[in-house]
């Protein structure tokens, strides 16, 4: 069976705190019609620090679409082999044993993708699959973890090695005053990580079921507006009541597979605001610390898209881990409104598993 194992994670060295942060919007919009609202919104995240790849002086400017794409693959080329490295030493595999690469990011582009970039420079197998997952935003996380538990059941003897790197502050416009842009400026940070999941072997989250789930009519919910100055992230205000029509999602795949999702040992979800998870509380039933590892991620690193959910497990990891056998839940929410969730039980690194 199929086992997520112990991810790595890196952010950047540069962090700018929450109240950093509202005094630059308080300087920078002091006439905006909105700033109060925008003022508790940013506050009422409970984000306190977050990591951005550059200085905050550099950040704040737009040089053009062009120079910061070629700021995200420079970045990423120097930042993500040391953290691909520690996830298969945690894996106790080399770089010859993974069979699939499986990339996630929403804020850069690059043809080929990094995954071919990696292969070369860290002397993968030329004949390593290659699956980059670029619009699938903070869903991305739970979906590489799906895809990467689908190809594992395909070929029960294969690795897979997924990847997320998330320059979020990237993708920052200052030209861009709403409301809504204005909390995001507040909400996301930067952040690498890497994990592997093991056709055979390991110990993690042993994976035994997953499935997709799109709320229809929503796909202007979360989306980016491509202009020639790159990405502008647009955020409906429905967005935050968005568990309402996801929970069931996920109450229906634990029923499909034999369990209560409201009655699991752990809960690894992705923190796209603090909204999110208290009402996901609420519709799963759960107590809020269920969510304690997401909430620490929130609270530290802000959201950080598709490198949330694989933070939020390594917390998990550093808590040392569930009791073998103990069942959970992986769960990531992004455009679409899409959910890409997973089920699984903790194995400590036996193969026995009930």
């Amino acid at each position: 069976m199929a086992t997520l194992c112990r991810p790595a994670v890196s952010v950047p060295e540069y962090v700018i705190t929450m109240e950093e942060t509202l005094e630059l919007a308080r300087s920078r919009h002091a006439d905006h019609p909105q700033l109060p609202l925008a003022l508790r919104l940013i506050e009422n995240t409970g984000v306190r620090t977050r990591h951005i790849v550059q200085p905050i002086e550099e950040t704040l400017k737009h040089p053009g679409f062009e120079d910061r794409n070629r700021v995200y693959a420079n970045e990423a080329k120097a930042r993500v082999p040391a953290v691909v490295q520690r996830a298969l030493d945690d894996a106790e595999l080399l770089t010859t044993d993974i069979d699939v690469i499986i990339y996630v990011s929403c804020t850069g582009f690059m043809m080929p993708s990094l995954t071919a970039w990696l292969i070369n420079a860290m002397d993968f197998s030329s004949d390593t699959r290659q699956i980059p997952i670029a619009q699938l935003g903070c869903a991305a996380g739970g979906a590489a973890v799906n895809r990467a538990h689908d190809f594992c059941s395909a070929y029960p003897e294969a690795n897979a090695l997924i990847v997320a790197c998330e320059f979020c502050s990237l993708c920052y416009q200052p030209t861009d005053l709403g409301v809504g842009s204005l909390l995001c400026n507040g909400l996301f940070g930067d952040g690498i990580a890497a994990a592997v999941v093991r056709g055979k072997g390991g110990t993690g989250i042993s994976l035994e079921r997953n499935a997709s789930y799109l709320v229809p009519k929503t796909e202007d919910w979360i989306m980016y507006d491509v202009r020639a100055t790159g990405f502008h992230f647009l955020l409906d205000k429905r967005v935050p009541g968005t568990m309402e029509p996801l929970a069931p999602a996920l109450h229906n795949l634990a029923r499909q597979h034999g369990w209560n999702a409201s009655d699991l040992d752990f809960y690894i979800i992705h923190a796209g605001g603090p909204r999110i998870l208290d009402d996901l509380s609420k519709f799963l039933e759960v107590p809020p610390d269920a969510f304690r590892f997401s909430r620490a991620t929130l609270t530290e690193y802000g959201n950080i898209a598709s490198a949330v959910v694989l933070d939020a497990l390594r917390r998990l990891f550093d808590e040392g881990g569930a009791e073998h056998a103990a069942r959970g839940m992986l769960a990531g929410f992004g455009p679409g409104i899409t959910a890409e969730m997973s089920l699984g039980r903790w194995n400590n690194g036996t193969d026995e598993t009930t």
